[in-house]
């Protein structure tokens, strides 16, 4: 079902290309996991000097507010990371650039600006309809 971006398949130069902005993007990630993760803990370890009511405590709520949106940063990362991987999985096995939902080529553009697409332009839309 090619829609308005009618893509074409993609070339060798562009899947050497799009594999090195993924491995990149591999690397920002792992290391900002790393990086959350150490925050995740010394906020943790804060916390484990400070009461243990967050109710009573003026910092306690603050900790708990941290830990949170960390929390919720390292998860986000995570699946950031695993859909990275998930295309350089797809890469190899000559799957890469095609849209999971109707089998169509993704529009190069799209991938240069999330090269961990896994939809075209028209699906991702449609699905973010539906929701």
């Amino acid at each position: 079902m090619a829609g308005p971006e009618e893509a074409a398949a993609l070339t060798p130069g562009d899947l050497a290309e799009l594999r090195e902005l993924l491995v990149a993007e591999s690397r920002r990630a792992r290391a900002q996991i790393a990086s959350l993760t150490g925050a995740f803990d010394d906020i943790v370890g804060a916390a484990d000097h400070t009461a243990t009511d967050d109710e009573h405590d003026p910092e306690g709520s603050t900790i708990a507010l941290e830990r949170s949106q960390t929390s919720a940063l390292l998860v986000s990362t995570r699946a950031h990371l695993a859909d990275v991987d998930l295309a350089l999985t797809r890469i190899g096995e000559g799957a890469y650039g095609v849209c999971e939902s109707c089998g169509q080529p993704i529009a190069r553009e799209r991938l240069l600006a999330r090269p961990a697409s896994r939809t075209c332009v028209a699906c991702a839309a449609r699905t973010q309809r539906r929701r």
